[in-house]
């Protein structure tokens, strides 16, 4: 009686034995329908590894890690490529939509708007969104106004009755660089000038 326990015992242990060597095998395949592309895949997790240009996506399903081969990371994610596996690495911050990396955001979610790297619910001060964008552009504030020119025509302080006079202000270096839109930066008005040059000589402006 023992002698015959003991075989089905056998019996049962090599079928298991024999059940858990076919998964494998289908799974390191990628023959199973959760594990497409992986190079090893669980039954529980899903895919551990993935075909060299594939990348490997992990998320979390309450307590649950499961991992699947895609061709390109999901919103949210971006590619990193390793010398073992190449990984979906998710976004710092969750709104942003695409990232260059963990802390560079290329691309906000709605309602959000994107200055350097980072998403912002309204732009930031000293910014304003561009037209048609979500992007948030550094406002270009001009320095005062110099005093009006001297009042000249075709650069002549004198000898006609109107001329015209300007006045600049000029924009921050920083603005420059970024190459922000900036208001006006030079004005032109009308004025009257004296008739007749002193002395008769018509003298050309400073």
């Amino acid at each position: 009686m023992q002698w015959i326990i003991f075989m089905l015992l056998l019996f049962i242990s090599s079928m298991e034995m024999l059940t858990q060597n076919r998964w494998k095998k289908q799974a390191s395949a990628g023959l199973l329908e959760n594990c497409t592309g992986c190079v090893l895949c669980s039954e529980d997790n899903g895919c551990i590894t993935c075909h060299h240009r594939l990348f490997l996506l992990i998320w979390r399903d309450g307590i649950r890690q499961y991992g699947m081969c895609v061709h390109t990371c999901p919103p949210g994610y971006f590619g990193v490529r390793g010398l073992e596996v190449n990984r979906c690495t998710k976004c710092r911050s969750p709104s942003c939509e695409s990232c260059f990396s963990r802390d560079f955001c290329m691309k906000c979610k709605d309602k959000f708007y994107l200055y350097k790297g980072q998403c912002f619910r309204q732009c930031p001060p000293g910014t304003a969104a561009q037209p048609g964008t979500s992007e948030c552009q550094e406002t270009c504030e001009p320095g005062p106004w110099s005093e009006w020119s001297a009042c000249t025509h075709e650069s002549r302080t004198c000898g006609c009755k109107w001329g015209v006079e300007t006045r600049v202000r000029e924009v921050p270096e920083a603005a420059r660089e970024e190459g922000t839109a900036c208001p006006a930066l030079l004005e032109t008005r009308r004025c009257r000038m004296k008739k007749h040059c002193p002395g008769g000589e018509h003298r050309a402006a400073g």
